[in-house]
């Protein structure tokens, strides 16, 4: 078997048809826009974090169809398949 080699452009599309990488930029948004709703006033930086990152990893958790999709529809779009 040949291996294959790594240029940039091909870990740009790896990067692009990996289902991971919409699911955790999906848990950075979903945790950027609701954290700041459930954090009460007066929790310190620390508690702030640890809500950020709880909040993002269930956003992940959850984004798995959605993130198939967009793998899909670029691998769609991209490679016309």
């Amino acid at each position: 078997m040949q291996k294959r080699k790594i240029t940039p452009s091909y870990i740009f599309f790896y990067i692009l048809f990996s289902p991971d990488t919409w699911k955790i930029l999906i848990g950075i948004i979903v945790a950027y826009f609701l954290s700041p709703l459930i954090t009460a006033p007066d929790t310190g930086t620390g508690g702030k974090a640890m809500i950020f990152i709880m909040t993002a990893a269930i956003g992940y958790s959850v984004s798995g169809m959605p993130a198939n999709r967009i793998t899909a529809y670029f691998k769609k779009i991209i490679l016309n398949k």
